[in-house]
């Protein structure tokens, strides 16, 4: 079951990351600037963040794997939809649809593995569901380049609505084979029997109780932080190589699977660094590594160097990330559904706010300012999660 969720996850975060090697084409195509068209980035983000309202308490109600093989589904329509877009508009609504649909996909899975797994062992299974998510990141930041310039941006999103088609597929057939059992049958039942009747004032309410959590909070209020500082920045960073360092498309895509190929590191090392650093030293040396990443796309002169900041800004993003999906996973058990979900929000709408802030700043050629400002904010959020956690365990 596992596997197969992370072919979802793979392919959520191939769609979201897809168009950030297009920003320059979608430019030129719809005559507009690469500023405007980041809208293809921010209407998903934004969709992504307030849909995880829904998702949580729907995926505590309905079933975590049910709600994901919706969600897969849905996204193999909407990513159909965003290839044949006509307009530039139709295009930014099909890829808000699209992050809508996505939403029910990562975070729900990290719920489900807060379920199932022990919380000893559960950074360590977290970092194989990232392990994925990087490898879908990867994959559509290489492809959305490779396919802007040889089969067009369009072939992009259909390859992707078909991968969703199959791992829709292959869950439910998982998942049809899985409840048959007597056992399933009678959870089942004894689940259904035991759940109240959803009602919007008391979903409204038990989001004010956890909000009233001082842990909750201050995990919501970092993501959101982390969200503009790191993957704000994460969305203009081909940009940068293509009107910084004159690259094409499809190199600047390329030049980005570095940064997807630091975070599959941290993937295969998790269980060793956590060992070794604990998630206090995680944190702090993931705050150090994106800072210095980001530093190194805003001044190097030479591409090479560039280059070396994506890989840095990679590994440093999934150590200080991955830390606060543990956080996230154990700040509510008694909802875990709903209080992931609620951080996924909020680091997406961080996000959104992120990609808002440095387009304005493209446009007019502060790229480098603004990078430098998001490392010594990045910088300064790491050593804050750092004093936070415990060295080895849940949080304090």
């Amino acid at each position: 079951m596992l596997r197969l969720i992370s072919l979802a996850a793979f392919s959520s975060m191939a769609s979201m990351r897809v168009c950030d090697p297009m920003l320059v084409a979608l430019a030129e195509e719809f005559h507009t600037t690469t500023g405007d068209a980041a809208a293809v980035v921010a209407s998903f983000a934004v969709a992504y963040g307030v849909l995880q309202l829904v998702y949580g308490p729907l995926g505590d109600r309905l079933g975590k794997l049910r709600v994901i093989i919706g969600a897969t589904a849905a996204c193999a329509v909407f990513n159909a939809v965003t290839a044949m877009a006509p307009g530039f508009t139709v295009l930014v609504v099909a890829r808000a649809a699209m992050g809508a649909a996505a939403a029910g996909i990562i975070p729900l899975s990290m719920a489900w593995i807060g379920d199932q797994v022990p919380y000893a062992q559960r950074q360590e299974t977290l970092a194989r569901l990232m392990g994925a998510t990087v490898m879908g990141m990867m994959a559509g930041q290489w492809f959305g380049g490779f396919a802007t310039e040889t089969l067009g941006w369009r072939a992009a999103f259909a390859v992707l609505s078909a991968l969703f088609a199959v791992a829709a597929v292959l869950l439910w057939r998982q998942v049809r084979a899985a409840s048959a059992t007597p056992e399933a049958i009678a959870q089942a039942a004894a689940d259904a029997g035991g759940r109240p009747p959803f009602s919007l004032a008391g979903y409204v309410a038990g989001t004010l109780a956890l909000l009233q959590v001082p842990r909750v909070r201050w995990v919501l209020t970092v993501v959101a932080l982390e969200g503009a500082l790191a993957f704000g920045t994460l969305a203009f960073v081909p940009a940068r190589m293509v009107d910084g360092f004159g690259l094409s498309a499809s190199a600047a895509g390329g030049a980005m699977v570095l940064y997807g190929v630091g975070g599959l590191l941290y993937s295969v090392f998790a269980r060793r660094w956590l060992a070794w650093l604990g998630e206090r030293g995680l944190a702090l040396a993931g705050g150090t590594l994106i800072a210095a990443g980001l530093l190194l796309l805003a001044w190097s002169p030479v591409v090479a160097w560039a280059v070396v900041g994506c890989f840095l800004s990679g590994l440093g993003f999934y150590m200080l990330h991955n830390t606060l999906q543990v956080q996230a996973t154990q700040m509510a058990p008694e909802a875990r559904g709903t209080a992931v979900t609620l951080f996924a929000c909020l680091l997406f709408l961080g996000q959104s706010t992120g990609v808002l802030i440095v387009a304005f700043s493209v446009d007019r050629g502060w790229l480098p300012p603004v990078f430098t400002a998001a490392a010594v904010g990045v910088l300064l959020l790491g050593a804050a999660v750092s004093r936070k956690v415990q060295g080895k365990g849940p949080a304090a």
